[in-house]
């Protein structure tokens, strides 16, 4: 009002001026009543602004402090529960103990396999030396048939004396020849398939392989050693088929 009243006063003392009325005849100020209700007005109006910003900044320090107030809240909502807590370290205690007793079945098993390639290994090596010992003693029996064929051609052989093996006696060379000859062929044919003759004049007795059929004193041979071969012996690929017929150098008796 007072505001209103300043203003309607100097509107007036404006328009008093542009029409040339002298300023001090027609000006209308507020009266002193006007004067106190302005003082009144702007007196509540001034406390009106004061409490209306203490209230405001009352609302904002009660929201401030329940914005504050409200966050440990928040926080102490967040926070975990012992219960909860709990369930992640249980669930680690699982899975390592299943990660153990998965490691152990791996151990478990990578043994087994190895035991498995180990016994497959020496199954294999097996199968391997018996296929060598039936391929090279596959023809034992034949070979022992084959035997008494060469200790015959040995026999007709040594039945012509060496004074009857001259040139006058043309026909009974050719025998003998052939005969040796045929026992060459044999012989050769025969060791070709691992059968050999086993002539063990002047070695020492190896009863694996001789066998000993009369033992005689020498005091110009040493003991045990073979000095007569009555049959000669035969071998398979290095394993006797039949022994050596031998005289053998006993020891002298004293």
């Amino acid at each position: 009002m007072f505001r209103r009243a300043i203003i309607q006063g100097a509107r007036q003392f404006t328009s008093a001026s542009r029409v040339g009325i002298p300023r001090t005849s027609s000006v209308v100020f507020p009266s002193a009543r006007q004067w106190q209700t302005a003082s009144s007005y702007a007196r509540l109006r001034r406390g009106y602004s004061t409490e209306q910003t203490t209230s405001t900044s009352q609302l904002e320090n009660k929201n401030g402090s329940t914005t504050a107030a409200s966050e440990p809240q928040a926080e102490t909502d967040q926070q975990p529960s012992p219960k909860d807590a709990d369930k992640p370290t249980k669930e680690i205690e699982t899975l390592k103990k299943d990660l153990e007793e998965r490691a152990k079945e791996a151990k478990d098993y990578k043994d087994k396999f190895k035991r498995a390639v180990a016994d497959f290994r020496n199954l294999q090596d097996r199968m391997e030396r018996e296929k060598k010992v039936a391929r090279d003693f596959a023809i034992q029996k034949f070979a022992k048939d084959l035997v008494e064929s060469v200790d015959n051609l040995d026999r007709a052989l040594s039945a012509v004396p060496a004074e009857s093996r001259t040139a006058e006696n043309k026909d009974l060379m050719n025998l003998y020849n052939g005969l040796k000859m045929t026992e060459k062929i044999l012989l050769n044919t025969l060791k070709r398939h691992g059968l050999e003759k086993v002539d063990p004049m002047g070695e020492e007795f190896d009863p694996n392989k001789h066998e000993a059929v009369f033992q005689v004193p020498m005091s110009d041979k040493e003991p045990g050693t073979v000095f007569n071969v009555q049959q000669i012996g035969f071998a398979l690929n290095g394993r006797t088929i039949r022994a050596a017929k031998v005289g053998v150098v006993a020891v002298a008796a004293k």
